[in-house]
């Protein structure tokens, strides 16, 4: 049985305070981890502060991003092995912003997966697809590219762990969600396609997440969908209100 992930992804936004606030806040409404895990991802610079607020089992504290080598002369790079030893768990890998704001390519993001996994945390691997693509009836080549680039020397036991948001790069931030149906399709042909690359079994133990503009009014619908076991929540996870009302999304 896959449980549900409920994560937030913070991006470059909250002082240490507001994250500390945020954590006091929400910390003892959430569900158990056993019935619903959630996480809140955010800039390395707010991490430990977070993590020593974050009292409790129900709030798992990740990472937005890391590089791919422990150390070394790489200024204003995060360390996985630095995040491992804070005691971090996830690490969001390949997101969007990623490829196109700081110009990752698919082996860049693959020797990052391989990174978080040799620190034995789990990646959160993000895929995309363009509107453009999509209209023109070429998105399942780019999903499906992206993911098996970034799987490219992963292990199957290494796999079975790992957690994949498909976030269209058109819906995220634009307020303009994927419908149900469209995120079901994605996720379903991300799922697909870790069962080519590996086997049917992996692939129903791996947990396939939606991105782009979810929100407290379309949770439901994305959560009712058979392949999607989460979100990856951008502007919904900042405020504490809305968060939570996520995480209590109805059946």
């Amino acid at each position: 049985m896959r449980i549900p992930l409920i994560a937030g992804n913070w991006k470059m936004n909250k002082t240490v305070t507001e994250a500390v606030d945020f954590i006091t806040q929400v910390t003892d409404k959430l569900p158990a981890p056993n019935e619903i895990e959630t996480a809140i991802a955010a800039p390395a610079i707010l991490l430990k502060s977070m993590m020593d607020a974050n009292t409790g089992d129900r709030l798992q504290i990740a990472a937005e991003n890391c590089y791919y080598e422990n150390e070394g002369a790489y200024t204003g790079e995060t360390s996985p092995m630095a995040l491992k030893d804070m005691g971090l768990h996830y690490v969001i890998i390949g997101h969007s912003e990623r490829r196109r704001y700081f110009n990752e390519t698919d082996d860049i993001i693959n020797r990052k997966v391989h990174a978080v996994f040799d620190n034995k945390m789990i990646p959160i691997l993000c895929c995309d697809e363009t509107m453009g693509r999509r209209e023109s009836g070429e998105d399942i080549h780019w999903v499906v590219s992206q993911v098996t680039a970034a799987l490219k020397g992963v292990s199957p036991e290494e796999a079975e762990h790992l957690i994949i948001a498909y976030e269209p790069s058109w819906a995220i931030g634009s307020g303009k969600s994927a419908s149900a149906d469209q995120a079901e399709d994605g996720c379903y042909l991300i799922r697909q396609t870790v069962a080519d690359i590996y086997s049917d079994e992996i692939a129903n133990q791996v947990r396939v997440l939606y991105g782009g503009s979810v929100n407290p009014e379309n949770v439901s619908g994305i959560m009712n969908k058979d392949n999607i076991d989460g979100v990856l929540a951008g502007g919904a996870s900042l405020d504490e209100k809305t968060f939570l009302q996520l995480v209590q999304y109805k059946k």
